[in-house]
């Protein structure tokens, strides 16, 4: 495979001459740029498939116009791409399982990414959500490891370009399961001492490297298939054995980022570590975390001693992250010098330039690069099947799925979710982590969409026909992932408690009117606004509380200084046991980012699961496979109230102009219409309708 490999890349670095040079014995400079790509997600086009709009923010037909721009700039260049390439778009799920492409046919991915001639890949830990035999499908068969049919796929049908990675190694053979590295024969247009221009060759090697957590996240699809190893030692590895084969430069494609607060075996992402353990690495190519480095902006996302946003090194090592989905491309690029006795290359990491060059122009945020036409082209026909696929119909509802009162207690649109993402998490519990199998399954969600936008930002489903896009509204992030995390009753109650920052604190005595939600829309604890998406709820019948809003907010960190909002929390029908475990299905973000503020400074949750598949994807299959969504089944399960109080002025809210018919048909009877539009009111975006609640009822 990697002969293959090395005979396909073979190719003069910016240009077509098959003249082989002769090494000259002048001392000689030369520029090289190493381009980059990273976390795509099968964002080919800049749509958004599930509004059925462009998204000019995203994809691989804008970067392709770097791409170009960029090999103009530096006609010395090598491109890779950094994984994360398949999967994360519907785009991708619509030839991975919608309409599963036959051997016979060329990933459209990997047909968009040929009209840009990538030098090499890297496989990210996405490329394994559709399973080994699909993998070894669409990268030309060949995979030896057991569950495949390896005579499965053709190379002509596969990417185009050597993919490496050195760190995943198949069980069955004891060896990676797809070539460690690869060593690329260029030819470079240099400038002699004398001033003559000359064609002088170079090695250069590559050596991919994966995050070792796609045994955790892939579990079930890669599970006494393949092992694992880890990214800093495997690097140790193969580094010198690259030197060895001749290389001039070697590069790293790691699909993982940096973390600097102390290695240990199989990180997640090990860049820092590699860069400050490993010696002989010309540059390292990173992405994974979807974060960009260097970043000279006043908040890089990597602060800590040895990244150098300023230089673009990490402990002295030129290193690139490019952002996702195609918003930006890395450029490292090198001046080199050519000794002309020795006939071998080295780096002037003095002169070596680090660089992020996003699709984004100027200062205005609307304005992108013009798309390419090759990749606009090389997608279309997929691009107009996934429109029709998203328009079509996968089952009714006899009620109508709303965000719009989510804040006082509607679950029409929040049920739904918590029923596919507990189902999902039990499951996955049940065949693969045997160990919880005792413990109950919850699931918490949020009103993603709640009015932030302005007076049509909500969640709105109409009830009839549900069609792929309408099912996709009920979960906003395309990117969230879901995860499982094991709790206590009394980390359930923390959580709860945080939730409920959403709401001001009402004076029952004031005779003014008070606002309930602390949002930006009333303008009330200005730099305090706490958003929907972070307002998690339980919608099962086996769990209740009530919330008093009479009450200040509850303070993680110092407990003595607020109060205490949720009240009677009960686990099927009982006080909940402080000390009971369970384990609650949520999103990536909530149970990574979300930890300090619910748990307190310096808490983690213990996370079980997490699992590659996409929440928004679980909502939809689980919609799929009941095909008639009824408000009894799916619609009508509130966990919680507003504990009673009697106030003696006004509690108002805002949302949706003219929808008190909703709240109604949801069970709000507490609900009254205050003015029917919020004109003067606030500085919102829309008008609103302001409706009063009682919170004695």
């Amino acid at each position: 495979m990697l002969l293959l490999s090395a005979l396909l890349a073979l190719s003069a670095c910016g240009g077509d001459d098959d003249t082989a040079p002769a090494p000259a014995s002048q001392s000689a400079t030369a520029q090289m740029a190493l381009l980059e790509t990273t976390d795509l997600h099968y964002y080919a086009r800049s749509y958004n498939y599930y509004s059925d709009k462009a998204d000019n923010s995203v994809g691989l037909e804008r970067t392709a116009t770097l791409i170009r721009q960029a090999r103009t700039d530096f006609p010395n260049n090598l491109l890779v791409d950094n994984g994360d390439t398949i999967q994360g778009s519907v785009l991708g799920t619509y030839e991975a399982q919608v309409a599963p492409i036959p051997p016979t046919q060329q990933l459209t991915m990997y047909k968009a990414m040929a009209s840009l001639k990538y030098d090499a890949g890297v496989l990210g830990n996405h490329e394994f959500n559709f399973g080994l035999p699909y993998l070894s499908q669409i990268l030309g068969g060949g995979l030896d490891v057991d569950g495949v049919d390896p005579t499965i796929g053709t190379k002509d049908k596969g990417p185009g370009f050597p993919i490496v990675t050195a760190n995943v190694t198949s069980l069955k053979t004891g060896k990676p399961l797809v070539e460690p590295y690869i060593i690329l024969d260029r030819n470079l247009t240099a400038t002699q001492a004398d001033g003559k221009t000359v064609m002088l060759p170079i090695k250069i090697g590559v050596i991919g490297i994966t995050t070792p957590g796609i045994l955790n996240w892939d579990k079930d699809k890669l599970d006494g298939k393949v092992s694992t190893q880890d990214g800093r030692d495997t690097a140790a590895k193969y580094v010198p054995e690259v030197r060895a084969r001749g290389a001039d430069l070697v590069f790293v494609l790691l699909h993982g980022g940096m973390n600097a607060n102390g290695y240990f075996a199989n990180m997640e992402n090990p860049g820092y570590y590699i860069t400050k353990d490993v010696k002989g690495i010309d540059g390292i190519v990173m992405g994974h975390e979807h974060n960009t480095f260097p970043d000279r902006g006043t908040n890089p996302a990597y602060k800590f001693e040895g990244a150098d946003n300023a230089k673009g090194t990490v402990n002295g090592v030129p290193a690139v992250m490019a952002s996702s989905w195609g918003k930006a491309l890395g450029v490292i690029n090198y001046a080199l010098k050519w000794d002309g006795t020795a006939k071998k290359w080295s780096v002037d990491t003095a002169k070596t330039d680090v660089q992020v060059r996003t699709i984004q122009t100027g200062t205005n945020p609307n304005t992108y690069v013009a798309s390419d036409t090759a990749v606009v082209q090389a997608a279309q026909e997929l691009h107009d099947k996934t429109r029709a696929y998203v328009a079509s119909p996968i089952g009714t509802s006899d009620f109508r799925l709303s965000s719009m009162f989510a804040d006082v207690g509607d679950v029409t649109a929040l049920q739904i979710v918590n029923q596919a993402q507990q189902e999902h998490v039990a499951n996955y519990v049940k065949n693969s982590l045997p160990q919880y199998a005792s413990l109950p399954v919850l699931s918490v969600t949020a009103p993603f969409k709640a009015g932030f936008a302005g007076s049509t930002d909500y969640t709105d489903v109409k009830a009839g026909t549900m069609t792929v896009a309408a099912a996709a509204d009920l979960y906003l992030y395309d990117n969230n992932t879901i995860n499982a995390v094991k709790v206590t009753g009394a980390q359930i109650k923390l959580w709860l408690e945080n939730a409920a920052h959403r709401f001001n604190q009402i004076d029952p005595a004031k005779t003014a009117d008070q606002w309930l939600i602390n949002d930006s829309k009333t303008g009330v604890q200005p730099g305090s606004a706490f958003p929907g998406y972070n307002y998690d709820v339980f919608t099962s019948p086996d769990i209740s509380y009530e919330i008093d809003v009479t009450q200040p907010k509850y303070n993680v960190n110092n407990p003595s200084q607020g109060g205490e909002r949720i009240k009677n929390l009960r686990y099927k029908g009982q006080p909940i046991d402080l000390s009971q475990e369970f384990i609650i299905a949520t999103n990536n973000y909530r149970a990574n980012s979300s930890a300090p503020y619910i748990l307190g400074t310096g808490k983690k949750f213990d996370i079980i699961w997490a699992s590659p598949d996409a929440n928004r994807e679980v909502v939809l299959n689980y919609v799929k496979a009941r095909k008639d969504i009824t408000r009894v089944a799916n619609g009508s399960v509130s966990s919680w109230r507003f504990a009673k109080a009697a106030t003696a002025g006004k509690v108002l809210f805002k949302s949706g102009k003219d929808e008190l018919g909703l709240a109604q048909a949801a069970g709000l009877t507490n609900i009254s219409v205050d003015k029917a539009d919020d004109t003067g009111v606030n500085n919102g975006t829309g008008t609103y309708t302001v409706y009063r609640i009682d919170l004695s009822q």
